[in-house]
């Protein structure tokens, strides 16, 4: 079985094999290769001392070179090229006290985690596969190498680790990993949130998102967002809904498109329902309040997970609008609505919304879709007919009230929000004459 090397790659092994080391292509891109799929970044292993590597190649960068990692630069893209290793004692359940560097490859094989993760290859060896990797590609299956107690003791974040590579393949965890992750789940805690959030997201923007199911039923949701615990064991008793809040949340992020944002979206949308929830004395459930509960919960999740601002601004302020139906028959609130969810966003809102109805019950389906078109032609209409939905596209901004003689100061933006009111309502009025003329009754009692 050969593996097609990419040249710079075939380069670095032939350069140290000449030299008189071994020298591999090891990991996913092995595993990737295999499954006919393009790896991410091809990594090599060897047996030379980082030292050693270093004295070969002209451009090397000492990217983790305590842990026996150099990276070679070959025509500006960077390879890591690493030691043959064995870690020493795990403290932390992530990263060893230190590593031995040993010259035996299947040595620095049995310390990686899956077996299809543990494979390497060279055109003159061909592959090394001592873990059978090769027939879990093909059984579909993803399994430690060796203990995996042991393997998830030294790192707890290759827990999750399982589920996402069972997500991005569209695998299953073996029966033995499986448990042994039910009963190491509480340690994931020791992780860091941003190896974790990196995890997280991997797992949601793949194939088969709903995998984040699996990380429930194994205990690791419970750790880094509990909320979601509480939403996949809360029935929906109400007419719109047939699954739980989870599982409504799991079959929408189905129907959306594997991008970050979105994804999020859906994964955290009804995440407050369970919070908010009541239930009239007909055994009738209602959510009042959800959509901004659901946005303050979204946050704090987000910011515990340490995402980065834009996103968990942007997460906020979907998941706060992601249920308004502003009626059609009043198209100034429906451009208002529109102004707050912001003109760019409104194609992703409407995905959401359709993915939120495909992920209900059939009840009104057809109205409820019937609505999310209205709404989308109202947005088309505020496009062709270029309408102002945003304060910063008024014809009349700032530096005209101060030449109308305003002072500068917190004024000025309450009149330029009052000339927004009436654009908002009459679009046809953001006109500079018009608005000109109105500007001028406003700002009488500033000046």
């Amino acid at each position: 079985m050969r593996v097609e090397l990419p040249v710079d790659v075939k380069n670095i092994i032939e350069t140290l094999e000449a030299n008189g080391y071994e020298a591999f292509a090891v990991g996913g891109c092995v595993r990737d290769t295999l499954l006919l799929r393009v790896p991410g970044d091809w990594d090599i292993t060897t047996s030379a001392k980082p030292e050693e590597v270093k004295a070969l190649f002209s451009h090397t960068i000492d990217t983790g070179i305590q842990h026996g990692t150099v990276t070679v630069m070959k025509n500006h893209v960077g390879y890591e090229v690493t030691t043959y290793r064995i870690d020493g004692e795990y403290e932390d359940a992530r990263h060893p006290k230190e590593v031995i560097f040993t010259a035996n490859l299947v040595e620095d094989l049995k310390r990686r985690d899956f077996t299809i993760n543990a494979m390497a290859y060279n055109d003159r060896v061909g592959i090394v596969d001592e873990f059978q990797g090769i027939q879990d590609l093909e059984d579909k299956v993803i399994r430690c190498v060796g203990n995996p107690k042991e393997r998830f003791s030294e790192d707890a974040l290759r827990m999750l680790r399982a589920v996402r590579f069972a997500a991005q393949l569209g695998f299953c965890i073996e029966e033995e990993t499986k448990a042994a992750i039910r009963e190491l789940a509480p340690t994931l805690a020791k992780v860091s949130k941003e190896r974790i959030a990196v995890e997280l997201v991997k797992i949601l923007v793949s194939d088969h998102p709903e995998e984040i199911r699996t990380a429930y039923e194994l205990g690791l949701t419970r750790v880094f967002m509990p909320e979601f615990d509480v939403a996949m064991e809360t029935v929906q008793n109400n007419h719109h809904h047939k699954y739980t809040v989870g599982e409504h949340s799991i079959v929408a992020m189905q129907h959306v498109r594997p991008e970050k944002m979105i994804r999020l979206i859906m994964l955290l949308h009804d995440l407050a329902k369970p919070v908010v929830l009541t239930t009239d004395d007909r055994g009738y459930d209602h959510f009042v309040g959800h959509t901004q509960a659901g946005a303050n919960m979204a946050k704090g999740i987000l910011r515990r997970l340490k995402f980065d601002n834009a996103t968990i601004d942007f997460v906020y302020r979907m998941v706060k609008h992601h249920d308004d139906r502003p009626p059609m028959d009043n198209m100034a609130l429906v451009r208002r609505r529109i102004s707050e969810i912001g003109l760019e966003n409104m194609p992703m809102m409407i995905e959401i919304k359709r993915a939120d109805i495909l992920a209900q019950s059939d009840y009104n389906f057809e109205s409820k879709m019937a609505y999310v078109d209205d709404l989308e032609k109202a947005y088309k209409e505020v496009l062709e007919k270029n309408y102002c939905v945003d304060k910063k596209d008024l014809s009349v901004n700032g530096r005209d009230l101060i030449a109308m003689g305003m002072k500068p100061g917190e004024e000025i933006g309450v009149v330029l929000d009052l000339l927004f009111d009436i654009v908002i309502n009459d679009p046809n009025l953001n006109q500079r004459e018009k608005l000109l003329e109105r500007a001028n009754k406003l700002i009488t009692p500033f000046i």
